[in-house]
């Protein structure tokens, strides 16, 4: 299988009034419905889903390297709301008249930053990383992971560099695999989708782990926006079977009472590939928000 990976259409990078670069990649009819995609941890714009989708169903997926990942230029000390910033001008750049957004796993919380500043008509969460930071996990976070957030809290220079010290491609495939259930490990090393996965954190890591060490201690910290604000239809994805210390403690119950536009997902069988393994479900329910 392919779990519906396939090369980009289209790719490209526009030019930032600050003067740096932001990659992308494209895929389906370029007149189609916009749908921006904010990738995992540690994987580029290369990385997208839905390929036997996205043409059915008239759908221009958009995929966008963050700062120092893959194609797009690094902001050292780059925020959330920076990265909102950031995709105004690729929506102007690119005439991505009301898009969508699909936020996968540690992509999640720019995707909601987008919402966040009303750039976008509706959202996925698929896998997403939930607010670790917030008071509610306070007791019910991974041991590891507590630790990660509270360096976080206490020295985020200290806590960046560290992940820098740790942030390889490698490396972090290796934590993938370690890390998942079955039901995620036959999908990461299916032959042709661990090729495209491997690409893609080659990809991300081709300036080096400055941009993953940034990213993490972005999804490790306090939003810089109030999820009670997002207005626009949210829907959270999330499979029963996703085993991921660093997606949602609760698979997104809490943070579904947190957004008023939220509708959660929680699918038995599913781990937190599920955005390959129901690329279909998770598209035409988004674009059913907007058509």
């Amino acid at each position: 299988m392919d779990y519906g990976v396939r090369e980009p259409a289209r790719l490209g990078q526009i030019g930032l009034p600050d003067g740096r670069l932001l990659g992308w990649a494209e895929w389906g009819p370029a007149d189609g419905a916009p749908v921006l995609l904010c990738p995992g941890a540690a994987t580029s714009r290369w990385l997208a889903f839905g390929g036997g989708v996205v043409d059915a169903e008239g759908v221009r997926l958009v995929s966008v390297d963050r700062p120092g990942l893959g194609a797009s230029d690094p902001a050292p000390g780059r925020t959330l709301t920076d990265w909102a910033t950031d995709i105004r001008h690729l929506v102007q750049e690119r005439a991505l008249h009301a898009p969508s957004v699909v936020g996968f796993s540690q992509g999640a919380p720019f995707a909601l930053a987008l919402a966040a500043h009303g750039l976008v008509s509706a959202v996925a969460v698929v896998s997403g990383s939930d607010e670790l930071a917030h008071p509610r996990f306070a007791q019910s976070l991974n041991p590891q992971v507590r630790g990660l957030v509270d360096a976080v809290a206490a020295d985020p220079a200290a806590a960046e560099a560290s992940f820098a010290d740790f942030g390889s491609a490698e490396a972090l495939w290796d934590l993938i695999v370690m890390t998942s259930p079955e039901a995620d490990r036959a999908v990461y090393t299916d032959p042709v989708f661990q090729h495209a996965f491997r690409r893609a954190m080659d990809e991300a890591f081709g300036q080096g782990p400055a941009g993953y060490a940034r990213d993490t201690v972005l999804a490790m910290g306090r939003w810089p926006f109030d999820p009670a604000g997002i207005a626009v239809p949210v829907d959270l994805w999330y499979g029963q079977q996703d085993t991921s210390p660093v997606h949602s403690p609760d698979l997104g119950e809490s943070l579904a009472r947190m957004i008023p536009t939220a509708t959660r997902h929680l699918l038995p069988a599913a781990g937190g590939s599920l955005l390959w393994t129901h690329a279909d479900a998770v598209l035409r329910t988004l674009l059913a928000h907007v058509r």
